[in-house]
């Protein structure tokens, strides 16, 4: 009998598709997790985490401007009359030549360019570092519009319950002939409003778990669970050492500092074209009438020689270009005040938005507690017949008015919390 048992729940568990503890639900994401997931999926993050790696080959790239560049020739020509090679004459001539050009100075622009790409390089890290932010904070704002749309929900649940309770009572009141068909049409009118606002609560739910799982890049209908972390936590930031800590590490910030550098470089480049440049040089020809250039007879020669060139033609176009490069740094010294003009405004505004979802969640806490009592006296007030139906259904309706902004308030809180965190350059507090 215990053979026939074990054999039975061997198939149950084969044919359900697994052990039974393997059809539990997974456990909730955590904020952490969440964020970790975005991060790694984020398409954007990804180019340009990319970017930054082509950045680096243009920097390694400049850094062979500074090493010797050497070619090689090899070449065959026939003639139509004999030429001198050696003391010998011959109509076929093969060639070897190399060169290697050793630049000596070339004005700056050759550590100038390598400086402007090694600051390419950090312009694209910084670029990713904003990215980071963004992309947590998108997170974080998901995550809290799936857990403040789940509280709607349950907002909206006990209403149903509250006024289900407001329409037994009714119809009760009614078969004894205490009220009229009146007060029983109006429960049942605030009920069916009711179910409304639920199957609007739950779509809102839908499409907050969507909308995150598009985020993580998963699909689009896979199951959601959350950890809850919808509540109250006081901060201790304040306006000023917000914005302080914004100015010193907004990742936009030093983007733009590194667009002023490299304008700067680019002014450096331009300039160049004033000073000649000089290179050290090395040639080495040989030639013979055989393939191989070892038989004799055959011509070789080698010269190293240091080479300055200027083009002072080129000086009244490169009195343009500078200027245009002048013109350059300005303007980006012009965007990093915008961009700083622009930071201290989002801390501001941020700021502000967190101070009064802070002062809104203690007056709608209040408001709660009064509308909770309000509800009850105007139950008991009504099974004596002191009070009306419509004095209960709207008590019932404002109580979860006032639910519904304490967790609007909480959750405006969090979210502006987590806007003022992100306007301070932070990643995650």
């Amino acid at each position: 009998m215990k053979r026939r048992w074990v054999i039975g729940f061997i198939l149950w568990t084969i044919l359900s598709g697994g052990t039974p503890w393997a059809q539990e639900s997974q456990p909730p994401l955590t904020l952490e997790e969440s964020i970790k997931i975005a991060l790694d999926r984020n398409l954007r993050l990804i180019v340009a985490t990319e970017g930054v790696a082509g950045s680096e080959f243009r920097k390694k790239s400049a850094l062979t401007q500074f090493f010797p560049t050497w070619t090689g020739q090899y070449s065959y020509a026939r003639a139509d009359s004999p030429s001198s090679i050696g003391v010998a004459e011959s109509r076929d001539i093969f060639a070897f030549n190399t060169n290697i050009i050793q630049p000596l100075f070339a004005g700056g622009s050759i550590s100038a360019n390598y400086r402007s790409e090694s600051f390419g390089v950090d312009l694209s890290k910084t670029t990713v570092e904003t990215l980071k932010r963004d992309v947590t904070l998108q997170v974080r704002q998901g995550y809290y519009n799936i857990l403040t749309a789940q509280r709607v929900t349950e907002v909206a649940d006990q209403a149903i319950k509250q006024f289900e309770s407001q329409l037994e009572v009714a119809k009760a009141f009614f078969d004894v002939g205490i009220v009229a068909k009146n007060d029983v049409l109006q429960a049942e009118v605030r009920l069916a409003n009711a179910r409304q606002s639920q199957v609007k609560a739950e779509n809102a739910v839908a499409l907050a778990k969507s909308s995150f799982n598009t985020l993580l890049r998963r699909e689009i209908n896979a199951p959601v669970n959350v950890v809850d972390i919808l509540e109250y936590k006081p901060s201790d930031y304040t306006f000023a050492n917000s914005l302080e800590e914004a100015l010193r590490q907004r990742p936009e910030i030093k983007a733009a500092e590194l667009n002023i550098a490299q304008a700067q470089e680019a002014v450096k480049i331009a300039r160049s074209g004033y000073f000649p440049t000089v290179n050290l040089a090395g040639n080495y020809n040989r030639s013979s009438d055989q393939a191989q250039l070892s038989a004799w007879p055959s011509d070789e020669n080698w010269r190293v020689q240091a080479i300055a060139s200027i083009a002072f033609s080129d000086w009244w176009r490169l009195g343009y270009k500078v200027g245009e490069s002048k013109v350059k740094v300005t303007q980006a010294q012009e965007s990093k005040d915008q961009v700083v003009d622009n930071v201290i405004l989002e801390v501001k505004q941020n700021y502000l938005n967190m101070t009064q979802a802070e002062k809104n969640i203690s007056v709608a806490q209040v408001s709660i507690d009064q509308a909770e009592e309000n509800v009850r006296l105007n139950e008991e007030r009504y099974k004596y017949q002191v009070a009306t139906a419509t004095d209960v259904l709207d008590a019932v309706t404002l109580l979860a008015q006032a639910r519904l902004n304490y967790y609007t308030a909480l959750s405006d809180y969090n979210i502006a919390k987590a806007a003022l965190e992100r306007s301070m350059g932070r990643m995650y507090p």
